[in-house]
Parts: C-alpha cells; sequence; structure tokens
C-alpha cells in the first residue's frame, strides 16, 4: 500500500501544496494501484475498496475544468501528468479562455488591420493568448520561476494554485470548539452550538 502512503504524504505535506498537486496525485495513485494489483495475493479487496472510493469521492474533480488548469499551469506537470486527451482538452480550453479574458478586446487599440478584416482584433487576441500557452508548454524547465516569463499566465497561476486552506479559518478557535467539531453532529447543530459558545 506504498502507493497510497506515498499520496497521502504528498497531498498533507506542507510542500508543495498548490491546488495542482491534487489531479496528478490522483491520476498516479489509480494508476499505481491498476499496476500493482494483479501482484497481490491478500490485499485486493482492500485496493478494490480504495479504488471504488477513489471513484465515488473525485470522479467529478477529475473532470473539472478548474482543476485540470491548476495541474497544467504548475510546470512539474504541465500536460505530462495525463494521457486522457479529453481531459487536457478541457483543462486547456478553459486556461486559453481565462487568457483571451485578461486582455478584452475594448484594450485592444485599433490598427490598419481594423479596416481591412473587422474581426481582426479577435483573432489577435486569440493568437496571442494562445502563443503564450504554446511558449510555457515548450519550455523544459520545471521550476515556478518559469512562470515569471509569462505574466498572463503567471497570474491565472497565482489565482488557481493559491487556495484558503480548509483548516486555516479554524486556526485561531479555541480548543472547545474543536470538541464540537469531533463530536457527530449536523452542520446546521454545529452551528447553532457555535453561535451559542460565542455569545
Amino acid at each position: 500500500m506504498s502507493p497510497m502512503a506515498k499520496a497521502i504524504d504528498i497531498l498533507q505535506a506542507e510542500t508543495n501544496i498548490q491546488m495542482g498537486w491534487l489531479l496528478p496525485t490522483l491520476t498516479q495513485l489509480k494508476a499505481k494501484l491498476d499496476r500493482i494489483k494483479p501482484s497481490l495475493k491478500f490485499s485486493k479487496p482492500l485496493v478494490d475498496a480504495i479504488q471504488l472510493g477513489l471513484k465515488n469521492r473525485f470522479s467529478e474533480i477529475l473532470e473539472d475544468p478548474e482543476l485540470i488548469a491548476a495541474a497544467i499551469l504548475l510546470p512539474k506537470f504541465k500536460t505530462l501528468w495525463t494521457k486522457d486527451e479529453t481531459v487536457l482538452k478541457k483543462g486547456l480550453d478553459y486556461i486559453n479562455l481565462e487568457l483571451e479574458s485578461v486582455h478584452p478586446l475594448s484594450n485592444l487599440q485599433a490598427t490598419s488591420s481594423d479596416d481591412d478584416d473587422f474581426f481582426s482584433s479577435i483573432k489577435s487576441n486569440a493568437q496571442e493568448s494562445s502563443k503564450e500557452l504554446e511558449g510555457y508548454l515548450a519550455c523544459c524547465a520545471d521550476h515556478t520561476s518559469l512562470l515569471k516569463t509569462f505574466p498572463s499566465l503567471c497570474k491565472l497561476f497565482i489565482r488557481l494554485n493559491t487556495p484558503l486552506p480548509a483548516s486555516a479559518a479554524l486556526e485561531g478557535m479555541p480548543s472547545q470548539f474543536f470538541e464540537l467539531l469531533q463530536s457527530e453532529m449536523s452542520s446546521l447543530n454545529f452551528v447553532e452550538k457555535l453561535i451559542v459558545k460565542m455569545n
């Protein structure tokens, strides 16, 4: 069960905590479990249960264009973390759409080509976005400082890869609130008890 332990270590680490690590880690975990399963004698049911749990919990997340884009924007992974072309297309389309919105058409100055082709500004906007993404994907470097070369991608990387950690909002709460968290109750009961304790 080494792949499972390693995946948990990666996702709980205090380094490399960008959101883009999630999908490549889950994808590799699924592949590694598939690879070791035939050689197992006694723990096949455990691997089956883990695989079913991963499918039930993460199947929608694995298709989320924003999370796919977050993984693509990590120079360590780019498009290498999956061979599924439809998954990659979702992420790349999301990135292209976001890049086009970074350079709105209203900011483009009219040029002489506008006289020849009324829609030339749309073409140039799409081409500019596409060139930046193609340049990023073509780079061999796998460190995040690479993104400084691509300012629009860097802004998108920051937006997609720096979510608020789930526990951050709880850090300042006294220990009595953690007792409430650990007890089994509905979220509505938790909120009610939390309000009573705060008052």
